[in-house]
């Protein structure tokens, strides 16, 4: 099957790859209508993460099963499935907390390269939640970014305690942070600040229910949201980015017991602790549950209710793969979907 492989950072290439085979009988596979690259994929691609020789990319899935393992007893052949970035039994302590993405089995599926034709997901049962039918082909992007992004922002606004009556901030304006927009809407919050300097991601932050745009950043941003709100801060802060400046915007934008769902993936982030003691401030975040999350975002979305697919501003055939990875390095595109 053919399948993206990176091999350094800026080194991406769509090359024949083994076709995936059950390893255990928890396991299914899947054949992929269409696949995506990630804000996340960027890390390596730019250098920051280590890529250690060939690496399969691609963590975001959605399809139909083709085979699953004798102890697969839920998910069957022919059904249209959806998963998340890490496998889950969804049977744990912890998942039934709900942190599947902290499972005590947990997979991580990246290793398993959803950027391809199909793929072999571990712990089926837990991880994959299948949709009433076969969906129509225009709703393939909405579900394709319920796998993480729209999942990874429903769970900064949820852990931002986003809500009816609060004023809700968003640091980045990536696909996480603009589906964080849609979450709060959604969530009911009053007003939604989305913090951009991209005419393109402004408007579509709009479109999601953001109130006001702020274009400042770093200090500059902090103090528009006081401004905004009385000198007090935002009640909830949704940290979309991942880096020092990101995370001390956030945190310094919510006002004092306010809080801030942290999902941008961290890189060199160091809190200082004698400001967050005085601060009040509640932290919450991480890799995302997203299969918390699966049932009730399918249902809104087989119902046409939201549509987060729009943060797909590019389609390109999986073969120009590496086009795709210019095109958001440049932030030319907000997010790429990749057809096999």
């Amino acid at each position: 099957m053919r399948g993206v492989v990176m091999h350094a950072p800026g080194d991406v290439r769509v090359e024949d790859r083994p076709e995936p085979t059950l390893l255990k009988p928890t396991d299914a596979i899947i054949r992929l209508p269409a696949t995506c690259i990630c804000g996340s994929d960027l890390w390596p691609y730019r250098g920051f993460d280590e890529v250690r020789g060939p690496s399969p990319m691609g963590h975001e899935y959605i399809g139909t099963v083709e085979e699953v393992g004798t102890e697969v007893t839920t998910i069957k052949p022919g059904q249209f499935v959806i998963g998340s970035f890490f496998a889950s039994d969804n049977t744990c302590e912890i998942c039934r907390a709900g942190y599947q993405s902290s499972c005590v089995n947990r997979v991580g599926i990246g290793s398993e390269g959803a950027q391809a034709e199909w793929m072999r997901v571990p712990l089926a049962d837990g991880t994959l939640v299948a949709t009433p039918d076969i969906p129509a082909d225009d709703l393939i992007p909405d579900f394709l970014a319920l796998s993480d992004v729209l999942g990874t922002g429903w769970f900064g606004a949820v852990a931002a305690e986003a809500g009816p009556g609060k004023t809700v901030a968003v640091v980045g304006d990536g696909a996480v942070g603009l589906l964080g927009v849609l979450a709060a809407k959604q969530l009911g919050a009053e007003r939604i600040i989305a913090m951009s300097r991209h005419e393109p991601r402004q408007k579509l932050a709009r479109e999601f229910g953001a109130t006001e745009i702020v274009a400042e950043r770093g200090d500059e941003g902090v103090a528009r949201i006081k401004k905004l709100t009385n000198g007090l801060g935002a009640h909830s802060v949704i940290e979309a980015v991942g880096t020092q400046e990101s995370m001390m915007q956030a945190i310094r934008s919510a006002r004092e017991g306010g809080h801030v769902g942290f999902v941008g993936v961290a890189h060199g982030v160091e809190l200082p602790g004698e400001e967050m003691f005085f601060s009040h401030v509640h932290l919450h975040g991480g890799p995302a549950p997203v299969r918390r999350f699966l049932p009730e975002l399918i249902d809104l979305i087989w119902n046409r209710t939201i549509d987060p697919g729009k943060v797909f501003d590019l389609t390109l055939p999986l073969d120009q793969a590496a086009e795709g990875y210019r095109a958001m390095d440049e932030r030319r595109a907000i997010k790429v979907l990749l057809r096999p």
